[in-house]
């Protein structure tokens, strides 16, 4: 459901250019509001989210998809966690659909999709595994490294049940808003991949902003 912000811009409390291949990691507060800006289009801004408090409470696909009855979120959408808590709302969404069961790209995975020769690629998990060396004090690991959400990315289901990464459906400009119903880092990895077309295989910039 395509749903446009009220927020300004010039009110945002914070503000940040993620280039691509890139992380960000950041606590979110509660009642506050974030924008995730797709700065040139079809970009996939590859998120994980915890609870500030208690990281071993995190986003749940099992559980937001079972209980929104659907594989994709928009505006209305509401995140929970593994423990069935509303972690996340989607109050704003100019693109209109973002995946839930895509995953994520790794060192592995592009040598299965791709070929040998793609293994030493940069990768989404690459970029985790960073944030969380570098950031120890958000209290995370390896095996904390779950389902992500693929924001801005095209994974079609078919009625078999297969999956197919295709173009994006997002454009320069568009974005989506959450607002934070508990205290929450948010973990982005805006994504590296240069072999399947979910962004034109020309990764690009995101912008994050923040409103209290």
């Amino acid at each position: 459901m395509i749903k446009e912000s009220l927020l300004k811009n010039e009110n945002a409390v914070f503000s940040q250019e993620v280039l691509a291949g890139d992380y960000f990691i950041k606590v979110i507060k509660k009642g506050q509001t974030f924008r995730i800006h797709d700065i040139e289009g079809n970009q996939a801004a590859d998120s994980l989210f915890y609870n500030a408090n208690d990281p071993t409470e995190r986003y749940s696909a099992m559980d937001t998809i079972r209980e929104q009855g659907g594989l994709y979120l928009t505006a209305g959408s509401k995140l929970l966690s593994n423990e069935n808590n509303l972690m996340l709302e989607i109050t704003a969404d100019t693109c209109g659909r973002h995946d839930t069961i895509g995953g994520a790209c790794a060192t592995e995975s592009n040598t299965v999709r791709y070929s040998l020769d793609k293994k030493c690629m940069h990768a989404c998990r690459d970029s985790r595994m960073l944030a969380i060396a570098e950031n120890e004090e958000f209290g995370l690991s390896k095996r904390d490294i779950t389902h992500n959400i693929n924001f801005f990315m095209n994974v079609p289901v078919s009625e078999e049940g297969g999956l197919r990464f295709e173009d994006g459906i997002s454009a320069a400009g568009k974005y989506v808003e959450m607002k934070a119903h508990m205290d929450t880092i948010f973990l982005l990895s805006n994504c590296p991949q240069l072999n399947n077309p979910c962004n034109a295989y020309k990764p690009t910039p995101v912008e994050i902003l923040i409103w209290d």
